[in-house]
């Protein structure tokens, strides 16, 4: 696991743009994996300020999202695909063919849940997978206990997960269940890119990083995989207790080097 600490979240943004456009550049056709949540906006829109300056192509790219709410339509205003739609795909140009989202809305959510895992595969699997990480150490909506070689399926939500949305969902409650990639899926992606700001992600940033490999926080079997990078600002990595190491090895972020 890569452990990258910038000085704020701007910085933190700025390098985890530059690692997503790095992936686009590299691929003739790449398969970017897509999270949603507040620490997302600022990570699209610099990738929109990219994309409208020339430094990012989205055309040949497929998108796939981590997840969505169960019985709700992609028109709902609190739906993950216009929360894309508000932040990403209305401002770049993207094949919409190419974009993938989950249908909340689908009739048989577990059928729903097979269709797009096989969507997956048949794309030759995601090339970059970008996350964030819940305040319980989920990942996507895979909440503790969550096994560490699910699939995407269907999720019950934590009380805790729920209240954390509810201002997008209000008056009205947050659904309890959603799809969601497995953490199985989303370990099978060659490369994760995992974002994490302020200072109320310290202890699941931590516990991720440097605690025991536990489905009681689904974001340590991180720590398996081969190719992760994790992003951080100072209030996120403040926890970390070998936090001197990670900057020697990638002072302010960069990469590392042999002489």
């Amino acid at each position: 696991m890569k452990v990258l600490i910038l000085p704020d979240s701007a910085a933190a943004t700025e390098r985890a743009a530059g690692i997503v456009a790095a992936f686009l550049a590299s691929e003739a056709k790449p398969v970017l994996g897509l999270a949603t949540g507040e620490t997302m906006r600022p990570l699209y829109a610099r990738l929109v300020a990219m994309w409208a300056a020339g430094q990012v192509d989205f055309v040949p790219v497929t998108t796939f999202n981590l997840d969505e709410y169960v019985g709700v339509p992609a028109d709902h205003p609190a739906s993950f695909a216009a929360f894309m739609r508000a932040n990403l795909f209305d401002h770049v140009t993207i094949n919409p063919a190419r974009i993938n989202l989950l249908a909340g809305d689908a009739p048989d959510p577990d059928a729903e849940a097979l269709r797009y895992e096989e969507a997956i595969t048949a794309a030759g699997g995601i090339g970059l997978q970008v996350l964030g990480i819940g305040r319980n150490g989920h990942v996507a909506f895979n909440e503790p206990t969550s096994s560490l070689a699910s699939r995407t399926r269907v999720k019950t939500l934590t009380e805790a997960t729920r209240r954390a949305n509810a201002a997008a969902f209000a008056p009205d409650p947050v659904p309890r269940f959603a799809i969601t990639l497995g953490i199985g899926t989303i370990l099978a992606a060659k490369r994760c890119l995992l974002i994490a700001t302020g200072q109320s992600k310290a202890d699941a940033v931590a516990r991720m990083i440097e605690g025991p490999l536990g489905a009681d926080c689904p974001a340590t079997a991180l720590q398996m995989h081969r190719q992760t990078t994790v992003v951080l600002d100072e209030e996120a990595a403040s926890n970390l207790r070998l936090r001197d190491y990670y900057e020697t090895v990638h002072p302010a972020g960069a990469e590392a080097r042999l002489p």
